[in-house]
């Protein structure tokens, strides 16, 4: 691990040089574990990484997580400042900001920062003791992270594994009848039964019948019927990488004629998409691939969102799978393809596997069956 916090600190000292950018500060979550391999919560009380473009990183963190960054055994130079609850944040984080401009992060720098992830809160306790140029740095994070290293894909791997583990688990306890909340309880537990980290990527999506028509519904107290169109949606976690697949299944017989073709759509989709997925592909020509086989169904109207989004220590990271997005993939991206058919009052079907690209194509890291099954 030491090799590898070292190789992405000079990647990313490399990418601020070439954005012309004097530092990178990052928010405790997914960026900061990347660059360090700690985590630490995202709470009230602000936790700061700056990572200048020369020279050692600089922390901000609470009183009582000092030993955890003392402690840890990082292949490159530091220092910190810290601060008690009684204290306050405000003289630590002008400490810290006295530490940078003796490493050349001046008034007036340009300081990236976590557009997406950063609070108002710390962006004016930066702001107030730096006085930096602020500019947004996704693009370099993006570029760090969007191709995994091996060990990255091992965790990924092993969380797909887990989370399927759960999910064959969890069929055999679906009954008609049972809640969609009764349903999403027990795959929950057989997720965290099967090894996940007990931090879940998401709560899990369960939607019955007319609810499966809704991409992002919650679980409701709606009792599953024979006929229901059912749609399971989850995720799992292992050393913080991520999975997050979704099956739909038919309760205790299949569904009409519609709803059964709207399915067979749906999975030549899946199929399409993650065929598409090459080197120098553009994300937006895998959107168009699997998007075409349906409209060319008839049903193109249905798909009402992007056909995947990056997948890796965050649940939603770069690259985003749509329909405007000419970024080209490299091998090693990783994404998820789900393409979907929603028919109001009737029901719905998405079918999403966690995918990396590979030289020929892409390569699912899920192989759960993707034929129509009827449970329950």
């Amino acid at each position: 691990m030491r090799e590898i916090l070292s190789d992405r600190l000079k990647r990313l000292q490399a990418a601020l040089t070439e954005s012309r950018l004097r530092a990178l500060s990052v928010v405790a979550g997914p960026n900061f574990y990347y660059l360090t391999g700690l985590s630490f919560h995202l709470s009230e009380r602000p936790t700061i990484g700056y990572f200048p473009a020369d020279g050692d990183p600089v922390f901000v963190v609470p009183a009582l997580e000092e030993t955890k960054l003392t402690g840890a055994d990082l292949p490159f130079g530091f220092q910190y400042a810290t601060y008690t609850d009684s204290e306050g944040p405000d003289a630590a984080f002008a400490r810290a900001a006295e530490l940078l401009v003796a490493a050349g992060v001046g008034e007036g720098a340009r300081l990236g920062v976590e557009m997406r992830r950063m609070r108002v809160m710390e962006l004016r306790l930066i702001e107030e003791s730096l006085h930096s140029q602020i500019a947004a740095a996704e693009e370099v994070l993006a570029g760090l992270r969007a191709v995994k290293d091996p060990a990255e894909l091992g965790h990924m791997r092993a969380a797909v594994a887990i989370a399927q583990a759960a999910l064959t688990a969890t069929l055999p306890h679906i009954r008609v009848g049972m809640t969609e909340r009764e349903l999403a309880a027990e795959l929950t537990a057989q997720t965290l039964r099967a090894g996940s980290d007990p931090e879940l990527p998401f709560a899990p999506i369960v939607a019955s019948g007319p609810n499966s028509s809704l991409p992002h519904a919650f679980p409701t107290e709606r009792r599953l019927a024979p006929g229901d169109l059912l749609t399971l949606d989850w995720g799992a976690a292992s050393h913080g990488y991520m999975a997050d697949l979704t099956r739909t299944y038919a309760v205790a017989e299949l569904p009409t004629v519609e709803l059964q073709r709207i399915y067979g759509l749906v999975q030549g989709a899946n199929a399409a998409g993650v065929a598409a997925a090459r080197p120098g592909v553009a994300c937006a020509d895998v959107d168009a691939a699997a998007r075409r086989v349906i409209a060319d169904g008839g049903y193109g109207e249905y798909f009402v969102h992007r056909v995947g989004h990056g997948l890796g220590l965050e649940g939603h990271e770069d690259p985003s799978m749509h329909g405007r997005n000419d970024t080209p993939l490299a091998l090693g991206m990783t994404f998820t393809i789900e393409p979907g058919i929603y028919l109001p009052e009737k029901g719905g079907v998405r079918i999403e596997d966690d995918v990396v690209v590979g030289a020929d194509g892409g390569i699912s890291l899920s192989d759960l069956d993707r034929d129509l099954r009827v449970v329950a």
